[in-house]
């Protein structure tokens, strides 16, 4: 470390922002192997009881940052995320360690090619730690010869979903910022379950070329880190057209850092009070209405609205996730079925029992649905949602709920994320306050397709005057 941070140690590092980071490496005050090393000696500490990592890349990732450190020392600036260590969800292919995408049949899967935003993050400098644990297939269950990530806030309590590796790695200081995927709430949920921020961007805003697929016109791929402006750097980096990803969109991809900057005065935040205050439990009602006085005293209007809840939203999400599922697991299931945990399976097996006439009706669900959440939304900058109408709910409780709607509580936990994958909207998620238990509570703002900025913009005046971004799990119990 420098002389000009006396106050800060090598330990201190892991706790801090990735653009903080980013800050001391621009200033020489520590190199990039400094931020590694001591990033690496955080995941020895701490991930044998939080089992983030299925694969750590450390001999590589020390490599990386020489070869960051030296470029820096050359004068060589490749943007905020040179020197940095970051991490990647075990469904982001690699050509220099195994994609399992959380399925024990695939853990020495080789498949000698990096996805899109695998190559993206390297060329921007970031240092790739390693691959991050999720559940099967990006499903909502583990394989239980899979590690399950425990939440460093309280290993009682749930991780999140497929993302939850990204999400505890983030939270537990062992990578700067994670890439997450969302079909039903996967980057959301973590997100807010290990108090971060993240980003689940317009569907095609970030390339899917490389990344095993759930559902293909579900999925979407974002980053997770812990403040806005973090994401907002990690966004510039990973969004924007692709070549071999025909469905990646061809929108210029704004400056989303600088984005974040500047007041939010007049800008129209959408609430459907009954749905989301009234509705829900009083811890999370509470964080809502503290969101909202903030936004309130930024100068945001805050504006009465209904929104689209319809009672038979998770049973059309389930029919065109299923559907798609089949698709990705051709060749694989059910001619390796004994390789699945009974999560997946029955997904799938649903997913091949359905009718031309269910997806044909499903399809057309969506449709009109969008049409009600577009016209709902019109005139609004963004809404302003929970994660959950409750607190997240316990580890050992929400791997029971199985698929096609028969888990306790599905519609519950799908109602708030659902809308933005189906429509392909937008949201930001941001850390909100904390419950009785000590986990983390967040919420999350939808915006009109292709305004990242937007949000970005409403998320970082949010952290400017809030603290919850910046508050760390005890990690005491897992040294």
């Amino acid at each position: 470390m420098n002389a000009h941070t006396p106050n800060l140690t090598t330990r201190d590092i892991p706790d801090l922002s990735l653009m903080d980071t980013s800050r001391l490496i621009a200033s020489g005050q520590a190199t990039p192997l400094d931020v590694t090393q001591a990033v690496l000696k955080r995941v020895s500490e701490v991930d044998g009881a939080l089992t983030a990592y299925i694969a750590l890349t450390a001999d590589r990732a020390l490599a990386q940052a020489q070869t960051a450190t030296d470029e820096r020392a050359a004068g060589m600036d490749r943007g905020p995320l040179h020197g940095i260590p970051f991490a990647l969800k075990d469904l982001c292919e690699t050509d220099f360690a195994p994609t399992s995408a959380g399925l024990a049949l695939l853990r020495d899967n080789q498949t000698g090619r990096n996805a899109t935003v695998t190559t993206r993050l390297e060329q921007a400098g970031c240092v790739t730690i390693g691959k991050l644990g999720m559940t099967e297939g990006a499903y909502s269950g583990h394989n239980d010869k899979m590690a399950v990530p425990k939440n460093p806030w309280n290993s009682k309590l749930w991780a999140g979903s497929s993302s939850s590796g990204s999400g505890v790695s983030v939270a537990a200081g062992m990578a700067f910022g994670a890439i997450g995927s969302d079909t039903g709430g996967s980057i959301r949920f973590p997100s807010g379950c290990n108090g971060i921020t993240g980003m689940k961007g317009t569907w095609g805003r970030v390339s899917r070329h490389g990344v095993f697929a759930l559902a293909d016109s579900l999925d979407h791929v974002g980053p997770m880190a812990r403040s806005a402006e973090d994401c907002a750097a990690i966004m510039t980096a990973i969004a924007g057209a692709d070549v071999n990803d025909p469905t990646a969109l061809m929108a210029p991809v704004p400056d989303y850092l600088a984005a974040c900057a500047g007041p939010i005065r007049g800008m129209r935040i959408g609430i459907d009070r009954a749905a989301v205050i009234d509705g829900a439990a009083p811890e999370t009602a509470a964080v809502i209405a503290e969101a909202i006085a903030v936004y309130e005293s930024l100068g945001a209007q805050i504006v009465p609205m209904s929104f689209p809840f319809p009672a038979d939203a998770v049973d059309q999400w389930t029919v065109l996730c299923a559907i798609e599922v089949a698709l990705a697991h051709q060749g694989r299931f059910p001619e390796q079925r004994d390789g699945y945990a009974p999560h997946l399976s029955e997904l799938l097996d649903y997913g091949l029992s359905l009718t031309a006439k269910d997806v044909g009706a499903a399809m057309q669900w969506r449709l009109v649905y969008n049409g009600s959440v577009a016209r709902a939304m019109h005139g609004l900058d963004a809404v302003l949602f929970p994660i959950t109408s409750g607190p997240m709910p316990e580890l050992d409780n929400i791997y029971g709920a199985p698929t096609a709607g028969k888990g306790e509580n599905l519609g519950d936990m799908l109602k708030f994320t659902a809308p933005a994958d189906f429509t392909g909207c937008p949201s930001l998620t941001l850390p909100g306050g904390f419950d009785s238990r000590g986990g983390p509570i967040g919420f999350q703002l939808m915006g009109h397709a292709l305004t990242e900025d937007t949000l970005f913009k409403l998320g970082a005046a949010f952290q400017r005057v809030t603290d919850f971004h910046t508050k760390r799990p005890d990690l005491t119990p897992f040294r």
